[in-house]
């Protein structure tokens, strides 16, 4: 073989040999991310910002993305005629098995107090007591039975919440 013919067979299995091994490289970090979301329980958060737990709820206007897929979604709140107000929570399944966003039982599933799925309330976060004002929560019923029921792989549930302040002039927050 004459040496630019060998030079050229040498040239083309450096590069296929480089080529093998960028693509066992990306697998390798694709293989790794995946690991890591494993990890840390594909419950974490996609995005900087409020977590929608207790210590950290998600007020009105704001959105949770979890990294398996999972978004909440609270909008903002809409003053109604009687003085109460509508809002809504979403719940979007983006992961590709069937969620229960309600819990197992219909009493853990919302309230207006504790570590419920869907936790209605006025004040900041952990606070114990508001002293100034409060909230009814009106439709409880109604949205716990929107909530309960299991959720799709790609489906999307709306909860419908409405509230009632304790006293006129009580301010809704709006994103945070």
């Amino acid at each position: 073989m004459s040496p630019p013919a060998q030079a050229m067979k040498s040239a083309a299995g450096c590069v296929i040999a480089g080529l093998v091994l960028a693509v066992l490289i990306a697998l390798g970090v694709w293989a790794l991310a995946a690991f890591e979301k494993g990890l840390d329980g594909y419950g974490q958060l996609e995005q900087a910002g409020a977590s929608g737990s207790g210590a950290d709820p998600l007020g009105p206007g704001a959105t949770a993305r979890y990294e398996d897929g999972v978004e909440v979604t609270v909008s903002l709140p809409r003053p109604e005629a009687d003085g109460t107000c509508s809002l809504t929570v979403t719940y979007e399944n983006g992961t590709d098995e069937e969620l229960r966003p309600g819990g197992e039982s219909f009493g853990r599933g919302v309230s207006g107090i504790g570590s419920a799925r869907l936790v209605v309330r006025p004040g900041k976060s952990l606070d114990e007591h508001v002293t100034d004002y409060g909230l009814t929560w009106l439709d409880r019923e109604k949205s716990a039975s929107v909530l309960m029921p299991p959720l799709g792989e790609d489906e999307k549930r709306i909860v419908p919440v409405r509230i009632k302040p304790t006293r006129k002039g009580t301010s809704i927050p709006g994103p945070k």
